[in-house]
């Protein structure tokens, strides 16, 4: 293994997610792979809100397919609107306490599409259930959300992936709904005086308790807290002492998104 990459929130949008790949000479123009032996990370939130999730998800499995077969790797974490269109997926009309009262309407609300659950096969949905939440390489700890939550599912990385892996291969709504609104949180790492919250005392308890020395993450895009427009977020946001490195460049939101 040798260089590592990392993309952040790609939202359904295959376009822009083609061409960081393409640029970044990790995939050619005929979607094959030809990064070698790099490590390519998704940090998650690969559905919602853009027009192609499905496309999306299909390209990444692929990729990963193609990259174990010349010694690389493409390293996948479960996002908060993954967990969502699963739960829109099993659930569907099951009442829910988020905001639209059941589980697909709760996701439909949080930028879900009708037309991507229609899209989902089974082979991508087995896909998305093998997800970890957590994984480290070297001295980075990859996680999807800039929160704590991970403390809720274990003291480890391989209990908390456990634990979130029985949340979702169980059809327990109260367990759904509870990962669901923590997956919510964010920003736990930023110092915030108003708040009274020390982020980055934070962020080195997190890293203490699983392990690594920085903290690489998406779920948060970074024009909300930079305050910048989303053509202008064209590098990760580090922040908390260099103790973390957020990813999400706000494809969603407009922006183009890099690696």
């Amino acid at each position: 293994m040798d260089k590592v990459y990392v993309i952040g929130d790609v939202h359904g949008h295959l376009k822009k997610l083609q061409h960081l790949l393409r640029d970044a000479q990790l995939m050619d123009a005929a979607d094959q792979w030809i990064g070698k032996q790099a490590l390519l990370c998704f940090i998650g939130d690969y559905v919602d809100r853009g027009p192609d999730s499905i496309a999306c998800l299909t390209l990444i499995m692929e990729l990963q397919r193609q990259a174990e077969q010349v010694g690389g790797r493409v390293l996948t974490l479960l996002g908060n609107h993954d967990v969502g269109i699963l739960s829109a997926y099993f659930l569907q009309s099951e009442p829910s306490d988020g905001p639209g009262g059941t589980f697909l309407r709760d996701w439909e609300r949080n930028g879900g599409r009708k037309n991507d659950l229609r899209l989902l096969t089974a082979t991508h949905v087995e896909w998305m259930l093998r997800q970890p939440a957590m994984a480290r390489h070297g001295d980075l700890l990859l996680v999807h959300a800039d929160a704590t939550l991970y403390y809720q599912y274990g003291n480890t990385i391989e209990e908390v992936n456990r634990n979130i892996a029985a949340v979702l291969h169980g059809r327990d709504g109260e367990a759904w709904d509870y990962l669901l609104e923590q997956f919510g949180n964010r920003m736990d790492f930023i110092d915030d005086d108003v708040l009274d919250r020390e982020g980055t005392a934070e962020a080195r308890h997190f890293l203490k308790q699983y392990g690594g020395t920085r903290i690489v993450h998406g779920h948060t895009p970074i024009m909300k807290i930079t305050g910048k427009r989303a053509v202008e977020v064209t590098k990760p946001l580090i922040y908390a002492e260099g103790l973390c490195v957020n990813v999400d460049g706000g494809m969603y939101l407009g922006g183009s998104g890099f690696i």
